[in-house]
């Protein structure tokens, strides 16, 4: 297991950004796990700008395989006295794997004051609990996992998750390495039947500029609300242990089956 700490402490520095190696144990089939290129993503954007305000909101594109040595770099798009927009693209020998567009906003004062985002009623798995850990050699190695069964719908998924090794981690870098760690929610169609399946995109708003839970655990939801032709598309929910909302998000999913 590599924490992501130790791969961007390993990371050597190029012009705009780093170059490092995806390891084996972070694959999810032939590429980089999606939460994993967004958090080194992430950390390039944070290193390209000074004194950025708090991340409200990334607009990533899952473009193509990413695996072994990777260039990391990111640019600004523009800056003005509230807003700053990075991207940040990932290559590979393969070519352009991923982009990112990642929006950093500071508070403004508003009169605007509503909060109807529904709150998570399940709590943290007790310290007796039984948890899942991938297989080694695959990118849920790197994450313990608590089933929520009860209470989901045909094409969703509710499941506690933490990185096993997170200290270090700059706290949104550590969510967008959790944020995407469910299967599709259309994959839960197949029953037991494993399916190839590739995330398109991902869009996400952060609904806190702190997050915070206990003992590393967030709640994940995953669920498609159509699926067909090949493509599904789905809504995604972060919070943290005390219940409250951190992340919504949505995402299209190619499914090859």
């Amino acid at each position: 297991m590599t924490s992501i700490a130790h791969i961007l402490a390993t990371a050597e520095p190029v012009e705009g950004g780093f170059r490092t190696s995806i390891p084996t144990d972070w694959l999810q089939g032939r590429t980089s796990y999606g939460g994993l290129s967004a958090a080194l993503a992430l950390h390039a954007a944070m290193l390209a700008e000074p004194d950025l305000p708090p991340l409200r909101s990334a607009q990533i594109a899952f473009i193509g395989p990413l695996s072994g040595e990777v260039t990391v770099t990111a640019t600004k798009l523009r800056r003005g006295r509230n807003a700053a927009f990075i991207q940040a693209d990932l290559v590979s020998e393969a070519g352009l794997g991923f982009r990112a567009t990642f929006v950093f906003m500071a508070a403004l004062p508003s009169t605007a004051a509503l909060d109807e985002a529904p709150r998570a009623t399940r709590t943290p798995p007790p310290a007796d609990a039984e948890l899942y850990t991938g297989p080694d050699g695959f990118f849920t190695g790197n994450f313990n996992f608590y089933d929520q069964k009860h209470g989901t719908g045909p094409a969703e998924w509710l499941r506690w998750a933490r990185l096993r090794e997170r200290a270090g981690l700059h706290p949104m870098v550590e969510l967008m390495a959790v944020g995407d760690a469910l299967p599709p929610g259309a994959m839960k169609l197949f029953g037991k039947q494993i399916v190839p399946v590739s995330s398109l995109n991902w869009q996400i708003n952060f609904l806190t500029t702190e997050p915070a839970t206990e003992d590393g655990w967030w709640l994940l939801n995953a669920r498609a609300e159509v699926a067909r032709d090949g493509n599904s598309s789905q809504r995604m929910t972060i919070w943290n242990a005390a219940g409250e909302p951190i992340a919504e998000a949505t995402q299209a999913v190619a499914i090859f089956a």
